[in-house]
């Protein structure tokens, strides 16, 4: 049975710093052939990928985020991290950490993806203001 449990939400100034944390319990988040994202949603909106990092550490970013926002494994964790810096209020929502299904790694453009093959986590709730 997989779970995935996000912690590390809050609510912070603009420009401020946050690091959201995403715990796994029956999947081991650093193995080669799985790949992991981030994924945030707005009140209304859909849920729209933050970041995403491979099997072998390869991290694509959503524009807006780049150069503020780095996923990265805590093996030792096993937890994927997601640090977020220069926060602004467009940053605030629900962020959902995913994982894939072995063996597949959903574009992180694409939610419903990783919907068909992955897992979710409850989410967190980051408020910037």
């Amino acid at each position: 049975h997989v779970q995935l449990v996000e912690s590390g939400g809050g609510s912070v100034q603009a420009g401020g710093s946050l690091t959201l944390s995403c715990t796994a319990y029956g999947y081991t988040v650093n193995e080669p052939t799985k790949c992991m994202a981030w994924f945030r949603q707005a009140p209304g909106e859909e849920r729209k990928g933050v970041a995403k990092i491979d099997g072998s550490d390869s991290t694509i970013y959503e524009n807006s985020v780049k150069g503020r926002f780095t996923i990265s494994r805590d093996n030792a964790r096993n937890t994927l991290l997601l640090h977020m810096t220069d926060l602004k209020p467009g940053d605030s929502g629900t962020y959902y950490c995913a994982g894939a299904y072995e063996w597949t790694c959903p574009q992180l453009k694409s939610a419903s993806q990783w919907s068909q093959s992955g897992y979710w986590g409850r989410g967190t709730q980051v408020t910037v203001s």
